[in-house]
């Protein structure tokens, strides 16, 4: 393995600045209203700090809201910590500093925090680790405690992490008298992996080794758990079973992604960072297996993955619908997770194509432009009609809403996109690799650069050498797999670098005031889908840069189902400022079959339909669904 850190970076990016300032002025507030039940009647209550004023004894009342509802606000408290690293706020910080008062206050004298036991009788805890969550809510609690303390250098919520994880070791683990268990929900594995890094605890990385290599071992923990305290087996008649939460065989012997999607991204996750830092060269390579299962036959073109609204979860290879899909919000942001962490074990330019793809499509189009309204389930092909209609599709929404009952994606999306900083360069050795074009500053160690962009709407970047050392040092430069052609000059003279892993690498002793340029070559490319996802049969995607595009009912009518595009024609690019935040829309040739016949019979004999020309209009996939409710679709006729 050839391990890597995550790079210091300071963003000052065009694109993301947009969607992090969105985040910082609107998100984050809109958020914390959400959480103390202060929004309008007809969106669905939160009751989280409620549940843990009650738990705390200062106020009366019953649980509310789903079993792991506390963990709605420590992924907010971490998306708060990163939007203070790049940009304080006092009052913020005070904030957040109260509601960590109240999340602490509610912590019992042996550790333990997990306001649904609390409140409804601690006897039972530690009695259903499947599916009741005590172990995903404490994972959402490190992480959380980990981010404000390394932003703020404030304590209270690490030290209170630090006696839960310690009551957890006291319960859970292989010693005689422990119980053998693991999360039914996965998180606590990266999440102690993250604490470990902190601490340099040898518990915290026990712990977590622990939760990986437990995993699906006979006898199965869950069903003596179900057996001993008389739990239900939802799944138990299902495709799944235990699959559903990764744990129907140990992590080594899976091969393919499977279960639920998100528990499926965060285990991986904590798989590899098990791997990384331990050195574990048969957990590393069951990653691979997993990532290529999920990437190359269960991912959508969006970055999406979990096909399945029954069990939110991965069917079988290349079963991927567009209109009754899932694909979580949730699911796509720990893809991004995944993805990081498989640069770090080694860096391939693949995982890093996947990581920008989820970033740039699936991930974003869970925020309304305004942050004030989200998708939990990412469609490709939606008929608003349908989504009332058809029992199969009500999981699917034709707008974003304001909030839910189980709000695991809007905080997780603040989170992420608070933190993007993480995820735009590693390093290895003597080696920086960008992995993503994001305009900012980073800090390589005895390297520093500024990078300059436009990215995604044009393909130039630049890299000015700020500070070096005195020693020669490599940068490494992601060549995307969708870029058809590109050029590098080191301060204006052509380079023709070695590429190894999809990175174009130029080592040399470096000057202050050295420059690269990087030229991706960004035309619009029609995608063509595997011959074995039926659904997108004789139907085409239209990709630019890391940019996937759609057809959306306010640009192009309704019956979207008989528009057909013209591959054949050329595409026209066009910025657009005041379009949707400023984007780049697509215009091609197509044809319009007429919607219907004059008698409405549903069906004739005769011809094929005559078309009329048309021309289409395409926008950024992430950006569908701000202009009111319409038809859209993403795969179209060719």
């Amino acid at each position: 393995m050839n391990e890597s850190t995550v790079a210091r970076v300071a963003l000052d990016d065009p694109f993301w600045g947009r969607f992090r300032e969105t985040v910082t002025r609107e998100g984050i507030p809109y958020q914390w209203k959400a959480l103390n039940d202060q929004l309008d009647a007809d969106a669905e209550p939160s009751r989280c700090m409620r549940n843990f004023r009650i738990a705390a004894g200062k106020e009366q009342g019953e649980f509310g809201g789903f079993v792991f509802q506390d963990s709605d606000v420590y992924k907010w408290l971490e998306g708060v910590a990163y939007s203070l690293r790049w940009k304080p706020d006092p009052a913020l910080e005070a904030v957040a500093d109260g509601a960590i008062e109240e999340i602490t206050a509610a912590q019992q004298p042996d550790g333990y925090l997990d306001t649904y036991y609390i409140i409804n009788g601690l006897d039972r805890r530690w009695t259903n680790l499947k599916d009741h969550h005590e172990l995903y809510v404490a994972g959402h609690m490190i992480e959380a405690a980990v981010a404000y303390y390394r932003v703020t250098g404030k304590r209270a919520l690490l030290d209170a992490a630090i006696r839960f994880v310690k009551h957890i070791d006291s319960v859970i683990g292989p010693e005689e008298g422990k119980l053998r268990g693991y999360p039914g929900h996965p998180v606590a594995e990266m999440a102690l992996m993250r604490l470990y890094e902190v601490t340099g605890d040898p518990m915290h990385l026990k712990l977590a080794e622990y939760f990986v290599n437990e995993r699906g071992k006979s006898p199965l923990f869950f069903e003596e758990e179900d057996a001993r305290n008389g739990n239900g087996f939802y799944w138990k008649n299902s495709p799944f079973r235990y699959q559903y939460y990764q744990a129907g065989r140990p992590v080594r012997d899976q091969k393919d992604a499977e279960g639920h999607a998100v528990r499926a991204m965060y285990l991986y996750s904590g798989m590899a960072d098990v791997a990384r830092v331990t050195g574990d060269g048969s957990l590393a390579r069951a990653c691979r297996t997993l990532w290529e299962s999920t990437v190359r036959r269960r991912m959508y073109v969006t970055g999406a993955v979990g096909s399945s609204e029954y069990g939110e979860a991965f069917t079988f290879d290349y079963d991927l619908p567009n209109d009754t899909v899932y694909g979580e919000t949730c699911a796509a942001i720990g893809l991004v997770f995944f993805a990081r962490r498989m640069l770090q074990l080694e860096p391939r330019a693949e995982y890093a194509d996947v990581m920008e793809r989820a970033l740039y499509n699936g991930v974003i189009s869970g925020m309304q432009l305004d942050g004030k309204r989200f998708f939990y389930v990412n469609p490709l092909e939606v008929v608003p009609e349908a989504c009332e209609k058809d029992a199969h599709k009500r999981h699917v929404r034709p707008e974003r809403q304001k909030w839910f009952g189980c709000a695991c994606c809007p905080p997780n999306l603040i989170r992420l996109l608070a933190s993007l900083e993480d995820y735009v360069a590693t390093r290895s050795g003597d080696t920086l690799y960008v992995n993503l074009y994001v305009g900012g500053e980073i800090d390589g160690g005895a390297l520093k650069l500024k990078m300059e962009t436009n990215y995604p709407w044009q393909g130039d970047i630049r890299l000015r050498v700020t500070e070096a050392g005195d020693a020669p040092a490599a940068v490494a430069l992601r060549i995307p797999g969708w870029c058809p052609g590109w050029t590098l000059a080191l301060n204006g003279k052509a380079l023709e670098p070695e590429v190894k892993d999809g990175y174009a690498t130029v080592r040399r002793a470096w000057r202050a005031g050295d420059a690269l340029s990087l030229a991706l070559e960004m035309p619009a490319r029609y995608v063509r889908a595997h011959s074995r996802i039926r659904e997108d049969a004789g139907r085409v995607a239209l990709q630019r840069g890391p940019v996937v595009y759609c057809l959306e009912e306010a640009d192009n009518g309704g019956a979207l189902h008989c528009v057909l595009t013209d591959t054949h024609a050329g595409i026209d690019a066009v910025y657009e400022p005041d379009t949707l935040g400023g984007v780049v829309t697509l215009t091609t040739g197509g044809f319009r079959e007429p919607d219907g016949d004059p008698d409405d019979a549903p069906y004739r004999f005769g011809d094929a339909p005559e078309t009329r020309p048309v021309r289409l209009r395409w926008i950024p996939y992430y950006a569908w669904a701000n202009r009111g409710v319409g038809e859209m679709r993403v795969w179209v006729r060719a």
